[in-house]
């Protein structure tokens, strides 16, 4: 990194969380409420990251647009807004972390596909958004699920120089979201996003744990 590092765009999906249990027993929720239930030794935990109509679509076998994914997604919803959301743990070394970036100095912003009313709602339920200058997600609409349209929102809206920005995610969807928009990028291992995606995606450094953070920025102050 030659530029001087002030703004932090943080993935919140298995990268500040660990959400598998409330995200898989609301999908599976949500297609046993359309009458499509899958097996429950099938592993989907490929759905955590992505967007998630997406996702319900690819496992009902249908087109993104098809009603049937968009009942799966409202069905989804049903639980996760009550239960799901909270069925959640905060990764170790995320809060200390979190101090010591914040205590440095550093711009940190949240910049997750999830729907922005529950990004903020785990994060305060967490005590973690008090870190956070502000949390940028999608709408329920399915408006900004797309991670570089995400990305480069939350760019225009707070006016970030892309060179004194940079990206910590999960997934390939973080890594080519944020090199669209020429953001240098940092991918941790312990996530969702395997071995051969992030080899793939080719991100500047990988961590395999969220405190290495600090011994790879240097402090803006």
């Amino acid at each position: 990194m030659k530029a001087v590092i002030k703004n932090i765009l943080i993935d919140l999906d298995g990268t500040l969380t660990d959400p598998k249990v409330g995200i898989t027993a609301s999908t599976r929720y949500g297609l046993n409420k359309i009458g499509h239930p899958i097996h429950e030794d099938l592993d989907i935990d490929w759905i955590i990251g992505p967007p998630l109509k997406a996702s319900l679509a690819k496992l009902l076998q249908v087109d993104v647009n098809d009603d049937l994914a968009e009942q799966a997604l409202l069905g989804y919803r049903e639980r996760f807004a009550t239960i799901g959301l909270f069925e959640n743990l905060v990764y170790d070394g995320v809060l200390d972390t979190l101090q010591q970036l914040k205590a440095r100095g550093y711009r940190l912003f949240v910049a997750t596909a999830k729907p922005t009313l529950y990004a903020k709602q785990i994060l305060e339920h967490f005590k973690l958004a008090v870190y956070f200058d502000e949390i940028y997600g999608s709408e329920l609409s399915g408006e900004r699920t797309n991670k570089a349209e995400l990305i480069g929102y939350l760019l225009e809206i707070e006016q970030l120089d892309p060179e004194q920005t940079i990206m910590v995610g999960d997934r390939e969807y973080d890594i080519l979201g944020a090199r669209q928009h020429d953001i240098a990028t940092i991918a941790v291992e312990y996530g969702y996003g395997n071995a051969q995606e992030l080899d793939r995606a080719q991100p500047l450094h990988r961590i395999s744990d969220f405190p290495t953070l600090l011994q790879i920025l240097t402090p803006s102050t």
